[in-house]
């Protein structure tokens, strides 16, 4: 079984909206709807779990519903950080899952889940055990020293960026997601499922990305998000 595990429990205050920017409507349709389409008609994924803010569980439902994403099974609480949110959604499987079981792990606000991009996720999780969504890293990295000069530069060929959709075997996150929690490693900060699970000692296997993968985090990245809906309307706007 493939069961993706949406993020969207976060408030999204940088976005300037008084709703979470998940339920932003861009032509008529959320934002969380735009992202959970993509799993909804991707043939691999049998079943949709949804970690949502407090508050707004009977609108996704209800929006689910209208849009028909029927594939949603489960929606559960975030927590206070993502590491929390992800880890809830998680706990919540370990009745539902078999340890060789994928979860794909995806941000409620990237809504532009590309098709092949989530099928090399899935391949290449079941061939190594995980998977981390990446692409080259195609800026110049410079080490701050002083905050006005630097004297040492990052090979950019040494580096990868990588996002979701994150995808790992059931009983390999779950356990450590249980490790770090109890002994308070990479949960903390900017930490999320695939730093963890290094600083756990895993080993992480590149999959496909795309530059459309954007996350939604400003104004501006709505605007983005906006102009690439209106270039491929066939695909994004049905």
């Amino acid at each position: 079984m493939n069961v993706a595990v949406v993020i969207a429990g976060g408030s999204g205050h940088r976005m300037g909206q008084d709703i979470p920017k998940q339920f932003i409507n861009v032509y008529d349709k959320p934002v969380i709807i735009y992202t959970l389409e993509g799993f909804q008609k991707h043939p691999q994924i049998d079943a949709i779990e949804l970690v949502c803010i407090d508050g707004w569980h009977d609108v996704a439902w209800a929006y689910a519903k209208q849009f028909g994403i029927d594939k949603l099974k489960w929606i559960v609480s975030g927590g206070s950080t993502g590491q929390e949110s992800i880890r809830n959604g998680i706990f919540n499987l370990e009745d539902k899952c078999n340890e060789d079981d994928i979860v794909i792990i995806h941000d409620g606000i990237r809504p532009l889940v590309d098709e092949t991009v989530l099928s090399d996720v899935i391949v290449k999780c079941k061939k190594y055990g995980n998977a981390v969504t990446s692409l080259p890293y195609n800026e110049q990295i410079f080490v701050n020293d002083d905050d006005i000069s630097t004297i040492k530069y990052i090979p950019r060929e040494t580096l990868r960026r990588v996002s979701t959709p994150q995808a790992y075997k059931f009983g390999k996150i779950d356990n450590g997601y249980h490790e770090a929690f109890e002994k308070e490693i990479g949960i903390y900060g900017s930490s999320y499922a695939n730093t963890m699970m290094v600083e756990l000692g895993e080993r992480l296997y590149y999959a496909a990305g795309s530059d459309k993968n954007i996350k939604l985090t400003t104004k501006d990245d709505l605007e983005m998000f906006k102009a690439y809906l209106k270039t491929d309307r066939d695909k994004w706007l049905k």
